[in-house]
């Protein structure tokens, strides 16, 4: 008889059965410790979790999974980071938006596991983006000077405190300067030196309650030597109204522009013509999780 196909373990799975080998602990000591911090989980659903077979998704699972990174040596958020997007559920279950596969939007799971260290759960379902809007300017040297972004977030259940941003930077310069403007405080702010990955932790200024809405902007200060080419954005959650804008300098004009998304499998491309303001701008509603932007030659 033909072996049996040997079955690939997702990323978390595989670090958490690691984790438990190297500790040389027991599914039964690691059950013991979480029944002893009140965040108890079943012998059964420890297994299937380092089997592959299903991943902590409800707010209590997250929170024992918090102390198992403790139990096991690992950095906060080491394994948080490694969750694909929660699976639908129940009546709901139409209504969930779907995420993209991490591997997908950052595809390098060391380097996103270094921008996130500390950080914890990303709880991107918990929060619905209603409407981005960011604007980037080009310098005279064809480089990135200035970006600024507002954000309208509604919350889909109590408690939400935060958000966390995922972006590029460049490696050879130093980190870029992320500047808070609007109902935002910068909690932690990580680079990965090798890929230039970049992670930022923010905070509202309270917890906001279900169903609730909040306006939030930012501004990004970059320096850097490299021409720049795109500005895009990168997303496994679906947004309802996504505007992207690159101004450049009259003195560094690009050949020629186009607008491009990569979502749902299909990928799209349209030119752009600048305005007056010698500016390119592009519209995407009700996106589906992707890639969407505007890509530029000189």
């Amino acid at each position: 008889m033909p072996e049996p196909a040997e079955v690939r373990l997702s990323p978390f799975a595989e670090s958490l059965r690691r984790a438990i080998q190297r500790r040389g602990a027991t599914l039964e000591r690691l059950a013991e410790h979480l029944r002893g911090r009140g965040t108890p989980v079943s012998l059964a659903t420890l297994s299937y979790w380092q089997s592959g077979r299903s991943q902590p998704e409800r707010a209590v699972s997250l929170a024992a999974l918090r102390n198992v990174e403790r139990y096991l040596g690992l950095r906060g958020g080491e394994l948080a980071g490694l969750l694909d997007a929660p699976r639908p559920r129940g009546r709901s279950a139409h209504r969930t938006p779907t995420a993209e596969p991490w591997s997908k939007m950052w595809p390098d799971a060391r380097s996103r596991l270094r921008a996130l260290d500390g950080m914890g759960p990303l709880d991107e379902a918990r929060l619905t983006r209603l409407s981005i809007a960011s604007r980037l300017a080009i310098g005279p040297d064809r480089t990135e000077r200035h970006q600024w972004t507002r954000h309208i977030l509604r919350a889909e259940e109590d408690g939400v405190s935060r958000m966390v941003l995922l972006f590029w930077a460049d490696r050879d310069q130093p980190p870029p300067l992320l500047v808070p403007t609007r109902n935002l405080s910068v909690v932690t702010l990580n680079r990965d030196r090798d890929s230039g990955l970049a992670a930022a932790e923010l905070r509202f200024p309270r917890p906001l309650a279900r169903h609730e809405t909040i306006i939030v902007e930012y501004e990004v200060e970059q320096v850097g030597r490299t021409p720049a080419t795109v500005h895009e954005r990168r997303a496994r959650m679906p947004t309802r109204e996504l505007l992207i804008e690159v101004t450049f300098d009259p003195a560094a004009l690009p050949a020629r522009c186009e607008q491009f998304s990569e979502i749902g499998g299909r990928h799209l491309v349209r030119p752009l013509v600048r305005d007056d303001s010698h500016t390119v701008h592009a519209l995407g509603l009700d996106l589906g999780a992707g890639v969407f932007g505007i890509r530029w030659e000189w």
